[in-house]
This record gives C-alpha cells, structure tokens and sequence, in this order.
C-alpha cells in the first residue's frame, strides 16, 4: 500500500508540475521550486503586514544598515504566485538604498518574472506594496512593534 500511496503522490506532483509550466513561465516555475528569500525575519528593523483585495497577506522583512537594505525576506498565507512575487521584490530590495526600493513597482516584478497571468499581476503589486509599505514605517520610527510580530494589517486595493 505505501508503494502506491506514493506513486499517487508522485503522480499528483507530476500533474501540478506540468500545470504551474503550462500557466506560468520558466522563471515562476523555478522560483516557485526553489524559492529564496522567504520566511520571517526575527531581527527585522522594518516589517510590514498587507492584505490585498484577493484577501492574501504579505508580509516584508528588512534588515537595514545605515541607509541600504541588506537583508530582506516575504513571508504569505496566499498562493504559490504571492510566494514567488514577495521573493522577487525582497530580492531586488537587498543591497538598494532605501529610496531605491522605495521606487520598485509591481511592473517591475512582473518583468522580472518574465510575465503573469492577468489573474495574477495583483501578487506582483501587493509584494510592491508590501516593500513600500515597510519602508514607510520604517522611515516613520515605528520599527518595534513589526519584530514582536504586532503588525497591524493594512488593506490595499488591486493594483492592475
């Protein structure tokens, strides 16, 4: 029985596999295998908590010296496509100053991924959104609350 449990599972990961290659292009498809730049960051300075119009949240993570980012991570509860999107902005955040990745746009992430499909463009701006919003609080001084985990979640529209 575990031989064809298995097998099933094999199979199963097969189907999905062959999906996500047919929907999405190369680059999704391997960053959303082998992903980076994802999790919480217990020793975040900045971090941000949003919720786009699809109801997924994205959260950002910095890690910031003297005026750049030097670390950055996205953690989500929403689909493989958020997971991806908060890994890309996350990583084209690290090493930028802050005004820099202040500046990075869901365009930006949709380019860098080779492009999305339409139904999935939102994930690309809330992983944007969710950078600037970050950055934002930074900048204001509330770094604190973000590293003992009480963001408050801030709702964002869709962004197309």
């Amino acid at each position: 029985m575990p031989d064809s449990f298995e097998a099933f599972i094999d199979d199963l990961q097969r189907e999905i596999d062959e999906e996500t290659r047919r929907i999405y292009s190369q680059e999704v498809f391997r960053r959303w295998k082998h992903p980076t730049h994802v999790g919480r960051m217990a020793d975040a300075e900045a971090c941000s908590r949003v919720r786009g119009s699809c109801g997924d949240t994205m959260e950002i993570y910095l890690r910031i010296r003297g005026n750049t980012i030097e670390r950055a991570s996205a953690f989500t509860d929403g689909c493989g496509c958020s997971m991806v999107c908060g890994s890309v902005v996350a990583e084209m955040a690290e090493g930028k100053t802050l005004e820099e990745a202040m500046d990075l746009r869901g365009d930006e992430v949709v380019e860098a991924l080779h492009g999305l499909p339409d139904e999935d463009v939102h994930c690309a701006f809330l992983a944007a959104d969710a950078l600037r919003e970050a950055l934002h609080r930074y900048l204001q001084g509330i770094r604190e609350r973000g590293v003992k985990g009480q963001i408050p979640t801030q709702q964002r529209g869709h962004h197309t």
